[in-house]
């Protein structure tokens, strides 16, 4: 899946949204080193990828040219989707990216018949809480010293995605990203 990248003031280059491959994973786990203080291992991403074959795992990669600057994953547990994780490159941030592969990540959690989605977020995180809020998710309660066992998480849940009118309102985020 590709679309240019509109915002960019010099030459649009390509932005590619594909499932994650074992060969994508060295990349992924430069990229997740970058981001958190406690980064899954690789061996962390070889199992989610195995999880993709039996159907309970879906990862997808984000690429600007040749350049892996994104990913994301969710993960399926009866109707419900759970967001394990979007990572952006830093220098990506704020650039639509993020915005892209949540929308892609809600629209594949549709067409699995999801009924709703859930995730969560650092609470110093405050402009991941406000994407998601815009994609509907509200603040459900918080989880102590989830993360590294000292800065807590905030649980957000998006009920109702399998209507029309979730479908206007992804629709109207990222229209790139429509179904």
């Amino acid at each position: 899946m590709k679309l240019l990248n509109r915002g960019s003031r010099s030459a649009p280059r390509l932005l590619t949204i594909a499932p994650m491959q074992r060969r994508d994973i060295s990349e992924v786990a430069r990229l997740e080193q970058s981001t958190y203080p406690s980064p899954w291992s690789t061996e962390v991403f070889r199992g989610e990828i195995a999880r993709m074959a039996r159907g309970d795992r879906e990862y997808l990669v984000v690429r600007r040219g040749t350049d892996l600057i994104g990913y994301g994953g969710v993960m399926y547990v009866l109707d419900e989707a759970h967001i394990t994780n979007i990572v952006v490159a830093e220098t990506q941030r704020r650039s639509g990216v993020g915005r892209r592969l949540l929308a892609e990540l809600c629209w594949r959690a549709i067409a699995r018949g999801s009924s709703g989605l859930t995730l969560e977020v650092r609470a110093s995180n405050t402009a991941a809480q406000a994407l998601y809020a815009r994609f509907g998710f509200q603040r459900a309660g918080v989880r102590r010293r989830y993360y590294e066992n000292t800065e807590d998480a905030i649980v957000m849940w998006c009920h109702e995605i399998a209507g029309g009118e979730y479908a206007r309102t992804l629709r109207g985020l990222c229209p790139e990203a429509a179904r």
